[in-house]
This record gives C-alpha cells, structure tokens and sequence, in this order.
C-alpha cells in the first residue's frame, strides 16, 4: 500500500470513528476490529457499487462523493429511493440482510469514496462487540424514520410541499444534483420541477 493510499485509508478510518463516538463511543479493541473489516474503495461518476440481480455484499458508509439507490420500471424509467453523502450509509437493507438478489442499483452520482462491510463481518461485529449492534441499530432505526417520513409525504402532500420539504432537509443534495435526479425522487417530471421552482421563486 503506496503512503498516500495509506493516508487516505487512515483518514477515512478516522471519520467512521468519529461518526460511531457520536453515537456510542467505541473502545481501542472496537476500533481495532473495524479497520480490520473495513475497506476502502473508491468509485468514479456512475460507477455501480450495486446493479439490479446481484447480491447487495456490502453495507457502505459514505467518506466523501454521494450515490443514489434506485428502481427501474418496465418502461426503464429510473425512481430514486435513496441519496446518500459524507457521513451517510446506503445499502439495499433487504438484498444484503437477506442476502438475496437485488432488484434496486446503487451508483456514483459524483467521484466517490466509500468504506465497505461485508455480512458475515457485520454480523460478526454485532456478535463480539456490543457497541456496534447498538450503533447500527440507531443507523437503521434513523433510515426508518426518513422512509416512514417520506411515505407519509408521498400520500399527504403536494409536489410542490415535497420539493420544499426536500430543500429543508437536504439543502446540500440541492446544490449537488441536477433535477433529474431530485425529480426523479420526488416522482415528477422535471418538466414540472421546473414550474414548481419558477412558482415558489414569483411568490
């Protein structure tokens, strides 16, 4: 491993020790075990960390770039269901749980760098070291909320309060990505995303 892939590593091990101590503070021998299962990589624009029939192998926590977990329909439309950023995890939860095939794609909407866990190191994380069952347990429980959170827009709201929903709460995603990708998520066209932003902006 050449110096600077060294330093890349250590300083992407660094952020996911700060992001566990943010919840339940991790001890040398957890840390020790993570850099152990943990593994760096990197992925250019549009690079497939995941495609549809494959088996999601990896639970990915976010260093730097962002990525999307999407669906295609028959018609080959894409739906965004997920972003994910620094400090963030994305993973198809059902195909890596289950360890089943996948029906959903992840990809690099930017160059982007992850740290990935296999299952069967996961699982033994949780088995040995109790901090970790603790702290991604809060993870899945958060990513539930958001889910729970966006079912309830999708039926309750309108385009238009869902955009500005989306703006709260995600003001970096709406510098970052183009409108396909939020209309896309937001389950209109871009077409009316667009009358949508000129609407909100004459008001």
């Amino acid at each position: 491993m050449s110096d600077s892939t060294l330093a890349q590593t250590e300083h992407a091990y660094g952020i996911l020790i700060k992001f566990f101590n943010g919840i339940f503070p991790l001890d040398k021998e957890a840390v020790e075990a993570a850099k152990q299962v943990f593994s760096l990589r990197n992925y250019k624009r549009k690079g497939l960390l995941l495609q549809e029939g494959d088996v999601c192998r990896f639970y990915n926590f976010v260093i730097s770039g962002c990525f999307k977990l999407y669906g295609v329909d028959n018609n080959g439309v894409e739906h965004n269901l997920q972003f994910a950023i620094e400090n963030q995890w994305i993973a198809d939860f059902n195909s890596f749980y289950e360890q089943s095939a996948s029906r959903l794609f992840i990809e690099a909407v930017e160059p982007s760098t992850v740290l990935q866990i296999e299952h069967d190191d996961l699982l033994y994380l949780y088995t040995h070291y109790p901090r970790f069952d603790r702290n991604f347990r809060i993870v899945i429980e958060r990513k539930f909320i958001e889910l729970q959170d966006r079912v309830l827009q999708n039926i309750s709201f309108t385009a238009e309060e869902r955009y500005q929903l989306f703006q709260q709460n995600f003001p970096d995603l709406i510098q970052r990505l183009p409108g396909t990708q939020i209309a896309s998520y937001l389950g209109i066209t871009s077409e009316f995303l667009s009358k949508i932003k000129k609407k909100i902006v004459k008001k």
